[in-house]
């Protein structure tokens, strides 16, 4: 089995930035500010590197179909629609987060962070069972353009 280049590279990339956020977090809990910061802003750069490979091959060569058996695409279309909304929820979370840091709004920031961070963990981990379910567990289906891979027509 092959995997796709650019879809295990922007997969790994949002595996990535969730690490680096659960280390944040950790950082953060232990009063360490300074490295909290950094270790934020590599997460953030990490999933924007996702978001910049996923758009370049949505734009350019489209999505990829489910090509599993047809009793789960239904299954499939469902758990995909979760994680889209998932994952716009969270990118809108992130950057609010990181703006409130940016600009030193640290009581705003304390209160929306810890939510961001359980959202980008749902994200990123519903993230990766899309790619499982296309490109390791099944064969994926044909590449075509977004709202063909996701209403399968």
């Amino acid at each position: 089995m092959t995997l796709p280049i650019l879809p295990t590279l922007s997969t790994f990339f949002i595996v990535t930035s969730a690490v680096l956020v659960a280390i944040g977090w950790a950082l953060v809990r232990k009063r360490k500010i300074e490295a909290h910061k950094k270790t934020m802003f590599a997460a953030a750069i990490a999933a924007l590197t996702f978001f910049i490979i996923y758009m370049s091959r949505t734009i350019f060569m489209g999505n990829t179909a489910f090509g599993g058996p047809d009793e789960m695409k239904i299954y499939y279309t469902v758990f995909l629609v979760f994680h889209i909304i998932l994952a716009t929820t969270g990118a809108v979370f992130g950057l609010v987060t990181i703006w409130l840091g940016y600009k030193n709004r640290i009581k705003k920031h304390r209160k929306i962070g810890p939510v961001t961070s359980i959202i980008w963990f749902a994200t990123a981990t519903t993230g990766v069972m899309v790619y499982l379910l296309l490109y390791v567990l099944y064969d994926g289906g044909e590449t075509t353009s977004v709202i063909k891979a996701i209403l399968g027509t």
